[in-house]
């Protein structure tokens, strides 16, 4: 299918998940808004590729997701830029571990300023562009966590099942609009971060990379399988369709089957 004409802004977007998403909405023709952290020469070679590649418009703003204030101007930027945001994906998140008597109070604010309130304020600041134009996606990236909990991850798994919850008033709310609103809930996922850990995992414990990741993806998921960044772009482009026009307010899985036990 082709979104070309189409708006997409991905929040999180410079590594991981979020470029997933950002390369597949670009293969798909959109004009791409890029977001979050790193160094500026890489950002603006990783802006560049994707525009050269796929012969879209591709723009950049490093708005802080857990200011508000950020997220409003970010949108407003990409609707001068390139046009009203078409396509919205909430994606930027972070993660911290700790038992919830140990959680620090300034982690468990930082999770749920970035991981919840920061897809609140981006499908606010969003919203009213797309009820005038009568067309909209807005896709939420929870978690396997949205569904079903884990220890130690207290804020993470709190954020997530929020976002998921979130989803499904927006959606409902939106449901005549012309916009629809999903969240993707993905298992593990094969990131460059993830990879390093694999990688860090296998020295320190003396054990080949196959096992390390054999472990930790088995301990969750009854597939021993990660999905790729590339597979939840691929999910993402598919809720921009036609074909997911009647696909509202739902947590869809890509998890290995984790949620199914």
């Amino acid at each position: 299918m082709s979104l070309q004409g189409k708006v997409a802004l991905v929040t999180g977007s410079t590594s991981g998940i979020g470029l997933g998403i950002a390369r597949a909405l670009a293969a798909a023709e959109a004009d791409i808004m890029l977001n979050g952290f790193g160094d500026a020469g890489q950002i603006e070679a990783l802006r560049a590729d994707i525009a050269a590649t796929h012969g879209v418009k591709v723009g950049y703003h490093g708005a802080d997701i857990s200011k508000p204030a950020q997220i409003a101007a970010m949108v407003a930027d990409a609707a001068k830029t390139l046009g009203p945001v078409d396509i919205l994906v909430n994606n930027a998140g972070i993660q911290f571990t700790a038992s919830v008597e140990e959680f620090p109070d300034d982690r468990w604010d930082q999770v749920i300023a970035i991981n919840l309130s920061g897809v609140f304020h981006g499908m606010k600041a969003a919203i009213p562009g797309m009820k005038a134009k009568g067309w909209g996606r807005i896709i939420n990236i929870a978690s396997a966590h949205g569904l079903v909990a884990s220890p130690q991850k207290v804020a993470y798994v709190a954020a997530k099942h929020g976002v998921v919850g979130m989803t499904k008033v927006a959606a409902i709310e939106l449901a005549n609009s012309g916009v629809t609103v999903n969240a993707i809930c993905p298992g593990w996922v094969l990131t460059p971060l993830v990879e390093k850990q694999l990688h860090d995992r296998a020295g320190r414990e003396g054990k080949t990379l196959e096992q390390v990741t054999h472990d930790l993806v088995a301990e969750k998921q009854p597939m021993v399988k990660f999905t790729t960044p590339e597979q939840i772009g691929g999910l993402a482009v598919f809720l921009c369709s036609d074909a997911a026009a009647t696909i509202t307010g739902t947590p869809l899985s890509i998890d290995g089957g984790w949620t199914a036990q």
